[in-house]
């Protein structure tokens, strides 16, 4: 079952395919997409990376890695409250 990490600090001009390659690098990525404000379609600086349970644990311990120069935060996503 796939496991969702949330990825924050994301440099402005990151696109989700950069996304998904930096971390595809320590394990499988099934998907990566990058939040945008809907009016300027802008990146907000976080998004999300879904990738196999197994890789999940090595994907989390990225927190605090660099990437163009930003620290990124990376930790296990927190369901969406109802």
């Amino acid at each position: 079952m796939p496991k969702t990490i949330y990825v924050g600090n994301i440099p402005w001009s990151t696109t989700e395919d950069q996304l998904r390659e930096y971390f595809s690098e320590h394990g499988q990525v099934l998907n990566a997409r990058i939040i945008t404000e809907r009016a300027t379609g802008r990146s907000k600086g976080y998004g999300f990376v879904e990738v196999p349970e197994e890789d999940a644990e090595k994907m989390i311990e990225m927190n605090g890695t660099e990437l163009e120069g930003r620290k990124l935060v990376v930790n296990e996503a927190k369901p969406r409250p109802e």
